[in-house]
Formats: C-alpha cells, structure tokens, sequence
C-alpha cells in the first residue's frame, strides 16, 4: 500500500508540472493532430481511399509511431535528466521515498499522457468518419506494451547516454527518427523495397504500428497479429528490465557524487 501511494504520489507530481507548462501540453497535443491530419489527407489523396479509410489507417501509426514515441520516450528521457539537473534524486536519498516508487510513478505519469494522446488522436480521426474496428481490448494492451517499451528505452537513454537538458533532443532524434521512418510512420511499410523490411522486422516500432494498424483499421484479432504481438511483448519486458538496472546504475552513480 506505501508502495503504491508513493508511486501515485510521484506520477501525480509529474502530471502537475506538466500542467503547469501549458505550452508544452498545447505542444504535446498540437503534434499528433498535425501528423494525423497531413497522413490522412495524404493517404486520401494518394491511395484514392475515402476519408473515413484513410483516418482509419493514419490514427495507428500516428498515436504509436510518432504520439507515444516523442511524449513517452522522449519525455522520460527529459524528465530523468531533468530530475538530475535539478538535483532531485539528491533530495529522494534523503526522503522516505524508494527508488520503486519513483520509477513507477515516472511509468504511471506516461501511461496517463499515453491515455490522453489516445483520446486525442482518436477523437480527430472519428471527426473524419474513422471507427476503430477490431477489439478495443487488444488495442488498448498494444498502447500500453508501446508505452512501456518507450518509457524503458527512455530511461536506458536518460540515465545512460543523457547528462544535460541540451543532450535530450540530440538522442531522440539520432536514435528516434529513423527508426520511425523505417517503422511505417510517416511512409506505409508496404511501399517499402525488401531491403527495408528485412530490416524493418527487428524495429519495434514497425512491429507496433503494424499490429495496432491491424486491429484498429482491419478489425484483425490476436491470431493475425500474432508475431507483431509477441516480439512487443517480449521488447517491452526486456526495457522494463533495461530501464530498472539502468536507473539503479545512476541511482549508484548519484550516491558517490
């Protein structure tokens, strides 16, 4: 139960300050709308596919290929290296609060803005006739195994490569943006040469807009998602385990400083 108050307490904390910046929530919310929109109307254009199909096949890939990617990875990086700067971690030594608590509640306050670029993006996408068709169960599982797979790079990144606030946008976008253009955001991995998708099927990222794309656009069920699902799985569960020894390394690293 101490556990458990402590991490709402820290996730609580993070989603405050979050609100307090407005102009990164108006960002936050300004980028996905941006992206599903000129997705759409490109789709629409260039498939001849009617509005409806086309917000159907670009809200996927726009919420977990690009919504999640800058808001859960990017922002775990920032806030860790922010928690460093600010010398927070120096202060949680000296408190009653344990490194579990922090670290879930760093994952917890994600999985809320997580939830709100969902309704975000899907909110947009039905304005334009989009319907999500398959079951909202495994839609939903597939978000959070993506969230937990970018909070978990995120705090590989931030603990590990990340010393400054100025290093954040650096690493993002050397690791991030390719991975996200061979990942089917931005381009469909079906217009991609061999070459690519053979390289495509060991980036997480493809994996998660392919099997998302499937359930929500196609209305596919669990069996045709099935190798899409469980490398997610498997990724996801290796960042979490990445990201706690990585944060327990910094918090070793901190105490002798």
């Amino acid at each position: 139960m101490k556990l458990w108050i402590e991490t709402l307490a820290v996730a609580q904390r993070i989603v405050i300050e979050l609100f307090r910046r407005r102009r990164s929530l108006v960002f936050w919310s300004i980028f996905p709308i941006s992206v599903l929109l000129l997705n759409g109307f490109i789709l629409a254009e260039r498939a001849q596919l009617s509005m409806d199909q086309a917000f159907e096949s670009a809200a996927p890939t726009t919420l977990v290929g690009a919504a999640l990617f800058f808001s859960c990875l990017g922002g775990s990086v920032a806030t860790v290296v922010a928690e460093r700067e600010q010398q927070t971690l120096k202060r949680l030594f000296i408190s009653p609060l344990s490194g579990t608590a922090y670290f879930l509640g760093i994952f917890l306050a994600h999985c809320f803005i997580g939830l709100g670029q969902t309704l975000l993006v899907y909110a947009i996408a039905s304005f334009w006739g989009a319907q999500f068709n398959g079951a909202i169960w495994l839609g939903g599982v597939i978000i959070l195994l993506s969230i937990i797979a970018y909070v978990g790079v995120g705090f590989v990144l931030g603990t590990q490569l990340a010393k400054r606030t100025e290093d954040v946008n650096a690493l993002v976008a050397a690791f991030g943006v390719p991975l996200l253009i061979l990942g089917g955001t931005f381009l469909p991995a079906s217009l991609f040469p061999d070459t690519l998708l053979n390289l495509a099927e060991f980036n997480p990222i493809y994996h998660m807009n392919e099997a998302l794309l499937q359930v929500s656009a196609n209305g596919d069920g669990l069996t045709e998602i099935e190798l899409h699902f469980w490398f997610l799985s498997v990724f996801a569960l290796v960042m979490i385990v990445a990201g706690w020894l990585s944060y327990r390394r910094m918090i070793q690293v901190e105490r002798r400083l």
